[in-house]
């Protein structure tokens, strides 16, 4: 739970932003997102394989395009 505590001469957007650079560094809207919908564990390996075979394409393609 994200909390913080607004000082006498802090004004509102300045605390509204800490509280939100809390909630970001915390991950709570991530994991709300995560959990919107049921995901089989099937499925979560499936997309984590997806994600990998992604990335190592990716990888792959910038250094064959590299010159060194």
């Amino acid at each position: 739970m994200a909390k913080i505590k607004v000082g006498p001469d802090e004004n509102f957007t300045q605390a509204l932003r800490r509280f939100n650079r809390l909630v970001k560094e915390e991950g709570i809207l991530d994991e709300l997102k995560e959990r919107q919908y049921y995901m089989k564990p099937s499925m979560i390996k499936k997309d984590k394989m997806k994600e990998l075979k992604n990335k190592f394409n990716r990888l792959r393609r910038k250094s064959r395009n590299s010159k060194y």
